[in-house]
């Protein structure tokens, strides 16, 4: 699929699976970190709307805007953090060259890159809306 031109209405029916879609309050902006931080490409960006690819998985973020007459909205923070309780692991990542290209773009380093129990080497950053991304690598 070409994701540059694809019409809303089939990019919307070709969905299947789990998705994710990220409200937060600058489309362009977290497109470009997510893009720079994590290899992620990022298609259709503007100031409302944006999909983002991860290796095989697609996902999308939408600006505050184009969720004006979604009951949703109301529920959301007016402060940060409003992804707080959101984890997105991100498997094929490593979390070292990740934590550095973070913080070089702005995101908070919650925890630096570290081996844990379960098998995995991983960090957490946050970015300015809130979410928790966590690159991780198999131990």
């Amino acid at each position: 699929m070409d994701y540059e031109t694809v019409p809303p209405e089939d990019f919307g029916a070709s969905l299947r699976g789990i998705g994710l879609n990220l409200l937060v309050r600058d489309v362009r902006a977290q497109a470009r970190m997510l893009a720079a931080v994590f290899d992620m490409t990022a298609h259709r960006v503007s100031a409302d709307f944006a999909i983002l690819r991860y290796g095989d998985a697609v996902f999308q973020l939408h600006s505050d805007g184009t969720y004006g007459a979604n009951p949703y909205l109301a529920l959301l923070p007016e402060n940060p953090p409003r992804g707080a309780g959101a984890e997105l692991r991100l498997y094929d990542t490593d979390p070292d060259i990740a934590a550095a290209r973070g913080e070089a773009a702005g995101m908070t380093l919650l925890q630096p890159p570290t081996d844990k129990p379960h098998g995995l080497r991983e960090c957490y950053l946050l970015c300015p809306d809130g979410y928790a991304w966590v690159p991780s690598r198999p131990l």
